[in-house]
């Protein structure tokens, strides 16, 4: 009579990671991420990244030197190397989860009346631009029913400025066939009042703008928290 071989108890108990992983898989299909707290959102992320092993530790790590999971989805590259457990798999994910949050909001406010539409088009800009380690200026270009044609970025900086040349935006808008423009800038430091040079470079580029026909809607600056229309403010 062969002799019968005992199954260690490790290969019969289920392994507690993987029921973690189902149990959250659950609990978001059951009740949405309005459920789920940023850690377990990433967890949630990171699974398709990691397909073993336990997640958790990492998203908190990630939380803990980003501050929320926006802030983890937009760090660039090198600072996600930086953190213990990230490799090329985890970088590659998140990037591709944040361009495709980008892409959504972006065909929410392409190739629409904007002005109509404006807590939608600062939803966008919010997503694209709040939680950027450096200064980014991009330009709305609208045509002649303030119709969104083109959304572009034409340059980035530092931490407290960008260059902008009132030429190049100019330029672009007739290449665009534009009729009017909305200019748009980050300020990283989460403070989105307006500095003396922004002023300026704004007046450079509504001036140059009239000559050729093209109206300046607004400039916005996007901060952390908020965001100050240059229109709201009178000071256009």
């Amino acid at each position: 009579m062969p002799k019968t071989i005992p199954v260690p108890s490790s290969l019969l108990e289920p392994d507690p990671r993987l029921a973690h992983r189902v149990r959250l898989r659950r609990r978001f299909m059951e009740g949405g991420a309005a459920a789920m707290p940023d850690c377990e959102l990433l967890e949630l992320i990171l699974f398709r990244a990691l397909p073993r092993g336990d997640v958790k530790p990492l998203a908190k790590r990630l939380l803990h030197r980003f501050g929320d999971l926006n802030r983890v989805m937009a760090a660039p590259a090198d600072q996600l190397a930086d953190v213990q457990g990230v490799g090329q798999a985890v970088i590659e994910h998140l990037k591709i989860m944040e361009a495709t949050r980008h892409r959504m909001a972006r065909s929410k406010v392409i190739e629409q009346p904007v002005l109509s539409c404006w807590d939608t088009l600062l939803g966008y800009l919010r997503t694209a631009l709040s939680h950027q380690k450096t200064e980014r200026f991009r330009v709305l270009y609208l045509d002649r029913k303030n119709v969104l044609i083109a959304d572009e970025e034409l340059a980035e900086g530092t931490v407290d400025h960008v260059p902008v040349y009132p030429r190049e935006v100019v330029k672009r808008a007739l290449a665009l066939n534009a009729s009017a423009l909305i200019l748009v800038h980050n300020h990283p430091s989460g403070d989105a009042t307006p500095s003396k040079a922004n002023v300026s470079m704004t007046y450079a580029i509504r001036d140059a703008a009239q000559v050729l026909g093209i109206a300046l809607h607004d400039h916005l600056i996007i901060g952390k928290a908020t965001e100050v229309s240059f229109r709201a403010e009178s000071l256009l």
